[in-house]
């Protein structure tokens, strides 16, 4: 049996994990915001509507931001049409995802919602068929303190106080011919700088220190890097906009559909891929930095992320309210992947500051609902929940000898891995996957942590790749394991079931 060894050393550091890394994704999709975290009548919703199941479960997740309305949608939404008394609100068609548009839910709901789950909000304007002055307005209902029809409007509406929204994405996949208002990166870049600039404006970012503090935007990139134009997408995009903007977003899915009849290697290959497509997306906003001869930083923004099985057929009739959309129920081998990618998305922490799981309820989501009933973790639950809520701190490097596997993206390693290191508790966190049909032995080298304690030994496994959780069904949950022994020089062997996830904590 081989035995991969792993070193990690505390003083050569990645980066810091930014709580932002651990957000997620509500768009106006299917059961998402309807049946999803907004239910009124619901048994355990409150006096807004609100599913006080859902929000046990988010925080649960420990889930610190969530973009929203979309997305697709969002580049044919006017906002105006989510506000004020509900009787009065205008029914719509959706476009994007040829639904029916209630506007029950819209963007004082939203915010109220935020507050009430102790999340920060990522609001997106509409740079589809929206304007400048469109997304400029919508800043100056959120954030302006009174005095102006908007934010006026805004307090009659029930929020006397603004709402100091500092996160704002530029619109939504405008690379992709599907969506509505699709630009060329020209055009989009053109608009997205005036957007910046003159919502910067309307939030009081003059020569003086803005009331409400520098907004921190998020420019389009490409939303998948198998799109054509990737990356100079990107390049010209930040050509036109990066002094105005914080962070370039990414958006990638990955998928096993066994009617491809795709080797499994496929889809355990994606963890590797995303650090690629990460790497690039990193090397061409430092190629448009030294260009334009800054001395600012742009982040990266993966505001959609997860695995999501786009081949499944849609069994919905069309400008239906609320259907049942993309309601993927993930399997053990789809939870194996998803352990994969939060590593890759650790192990990228130093330019990767905001990440965003699409989605947070019903639609490719941890989270499932019932209506008017219950609520279940899916399998992908548990990875994130283990990570967001202990992986924080700084991720270090890694050296490792994990052999490696061909797959349709190049090559992929057996064993992937994440360590992360927060300095004020002396917390050392460790997450594995065995992506081998076979045990593997894990040697893990920690001597610069000092000497540690194991205290934590959690396992995700199945002799069922196809198994799911449902319904008061929890077939796929984590086990704890015996504690393993630290040895002198603070070595840790491993043994690793055949196709699993690994999570370990251990204390200075």
């Amino acid at each position: 049996m081989k035995t991969t060894k792993i070193f990690a050393d505390r003083n050569l550091t990645v980066g810091q994990v930014q709580p932002t890394l651990y957000g997620s994704f509500l768009e106006h999709l299917g059961r998402a915001v309807y049946e999803g975290i907004y239910e009124p009548g619901h048994p355990t919703a409150d006096e807004n509507g609100f599913r006080g199941d859902v929000l046990e479960l988010i925080q649960e997740l420990n889930v610190p931001i969530v973009r929203y309305p979309g997305g697709n949608f969002v580049s044919g939404y006017d906002w105006r049409d989510g506000i004020g008394p509900k009787d009065k609100r205008p029914v719509r068609l959706d476009l994007a995802w040829h639904t029916t548009e209630p506007n029950e839910f819209g963007t004082d709901e939203f915010l109220k919602w935020c507050k009430k789950a102790g999340v920060v909000p990522m609001m997106a304007v509409n740079l589809g068929t929206g304007t400048v002055k469109d997304a400029a307005q919508l800043v100056e209902y959120c954030n302006h303190a009174g005095g102006t029809a908007l934010s006026d409007l805004r307090r009659a509406n029930g929020a006397e106080e603004p709402y100091r929204v500092a996160y704002w994405c530029l619109g939504n996949e405008m690379d992709g011919h599907w969506q509505i208002g699709h630009l060329t990166a020209d055009e989009y870049g053109r608009k997205a700088f005036e957007a910046a600039k003159v919502m910067r404006w309307t939030n009081g970012e003059t020569d003086r220190e803005a009331p409400n503090g520098r907004l921190k935007l998020i420019v389009s990139g490409s939303s998948n890097h198998e799109m054509p134009t990737f990356p100079e997408w990107d390049r010209i995009v930040l050509e036109h906009t990066y002094e105005q903007v914080d962070y370039l977003s990414m958006h990638r899915y990955y998928e096993y559909a066994p009617q491809s009849r795709r080797p499994l290697e496929d889809f355990f290959g994606a963890a590797d891929d995303m650090k690629r497509y990460i790497d690039t997306m990193r090397a061409t906003i430092e190629y448009v930095r030294a260009k334009v001869r800054s001395a600012r930083k742009v982040r990266i923004s993966f505001d959609e992320w997860n695995i999501w099985t786009q081949s499944a057929p849609r069994r919905e009739p069309l400008w239906k309210k609320a259907p049942h959309l993309l309601e993927d129920v993930y399997t053990f081998r789809d939870a194996l992947v998803f352990a994969g990618l939060m590593n890759t998305l650790l192990n990228s922490c130093d330019v990767v500051h905001i990440g965003c799981l699409a989605q947070l309820v019903n639609v490719i989501a941890p989270i499932m609902t019932e209506k008017g009933g219950g609520v279940f973790r899916q399998t992908t639950f548990y990875p994130f929940r283990y990570l967001s809520n202990s992986a924080r701190g700084e991720t270090v490097r890694t050296f490792s000898d994990s052999d490696t596997f061909e797959n349709v993206y190049g090559e992929g390693r057996y064993i992937n891995e994440a360590v992360n290191y927060d300095r004020k508790t002396g917390t050392v966190v460790v997450s594995l996957c065995n992506y081998a049909q076979e045990q593997r032995e894990v040697e893990l080298e920690l001597r610069s942590f000092g000497k540690l304690k194991a205290t934590e030994y959690v396992e995700m496994t199945s002799a069922d790749l196809d198994a799911v959780n449902g319904f008061g069904i929890e077939r796929v949950v984590p086990q704890e394991r015996e504690l393993p022994s630290v040895k002198e020089g603070s070595r840790v062997m491993l043994t690793l079931p055949p196709m699993s996830w690994s999570f370990l904590k251990f204390t200075a």
